[in-house]
């Protein structure tokens, strides 16, 4: 609805679906967007938040696994933006295993749905050093884009193959927003 109040929406989807590119331009349009792969995320434990240092002995397919599972947002840090009450919306974009610890906080989840096509063409794009730049990464994307594990239940589906205007306007109008 179009309530005035402090409202707070995620923006997730597998690494590739366009999570920054929808965060640059909501940033572009004036929102107040956190960037929360970059800003929030730590390496820990999902059910204690215990940060955790990963294992140095893992071949590269189990080390891309465990950083997947291991990829959590501290719940205080979470919990501390949204109910900061400076900015009348905030979009956070990125993925957490932990998600279950604060999905409830959120006023909507988006999830950034592309075809396979779209999604492999995208990763091959991504140099080493990001993640889904090698290719037991990429394995590891194309698996959970398959088997949709790590997509919240009630999410609302985007497609995210779409020119970004189109994108950022579906999300806008879904929170009761002039696209």
């Amino acid at each position: 609805g179009s309530n005035m109040g402090v409202r707070n929406y995620l923006i997730e989807g597998v690494s590739a679906s366009g999570k920054t590119t929808v965060a640059d331009e909501l940033q572009r349009r004036g929102y107040h967007v956190i960037h929360a792969d970059r800003t929030l995320a730590i390496l820990g434990d999902p059910e204690t938040g215990e940060p955790l240092a990963c294992p140095a002995d893992e071949s590269l397919e189990d080390r891309a696994n465990w950083l997947h599972r291991h990829w959590i947002w501290p719940v205080d840090a979470v919990r501390s933006i949204i109910t900061n009450r400076s900015h009348p919306i905030t979009f956070f974009c990125g993925g957490s295993r932990n998600l279950p610890k604060f999905l409830h906080l959120f006023d909507e989840v988006f999830v950034l749905e592309v075809d396979a096509d779209t999604l492999s063409r995208r990763l091959a794009g991504r140099p080493e050093d990001e993640f889904g730049g090698r290719a037991v990464e990429r394995a590891l994307v194309a698996r959970l884009h398959a088997s949709k594990e790590d997509v919240p239940k009630d999410a609302i589906p985007v497609d995210a193959a779409a020119p970004i205007d189109t994108v950022v306007g579906t999300i806008l109008s879904k929170c009761g927003l002039p696209a």
